[in-house]
């Protein structure tokens, strides 16, 4: 991304964050979670804006918290920590994701 649209690597990298997440949640929407849907576009917006409250915390905060437990704290090499909070934050998000975030629309309000 860096290269052909010749964006700053401080511009190009939140960028490929913000892609990536209305990607998964497009495709959460059409796949994970397809019979869960929704009357009218407000819906998906509060949905849309949930995804990437639950997904940014949990990816940032949850990663950063993890390894510094694992890593700081307990010594443990860096790459099977890195692994761990991946893992560990991948169920999160799930959870999140399942519960609060594309929770059938007769319980969303």
């Amino acid at each position: 991304m860096i290269g052909r649209l010749h964006l700053r690597d401080l511009l190009a990298a939140p960028l490929a964050v913000e892609l990536a997440l209305l990607h998964n949640f497009a495709w959460h929407e059409r796949f994970t979670w397809r019979d869960r849907s929704l009357k009218n576009l407000s819906q998906r917006a509060i949905r849309l804006w949930r995804f990437h409250l639950a997904n940014g915390l949990v990816s940032l905060l949850g990663n950063t918290l993890v390894i510094y437990c694992l890593v700081e704290r307990l010594k443990a090499p860096v790459l099977p920590s890195a692994a761990a909070a991946i893992a560990l934050c991948a169920l999160a998000n799930f959870l999140l994701a399942d519960r609060w975030v594309f929770k059938p629309a007769a319980s969303a309000a």
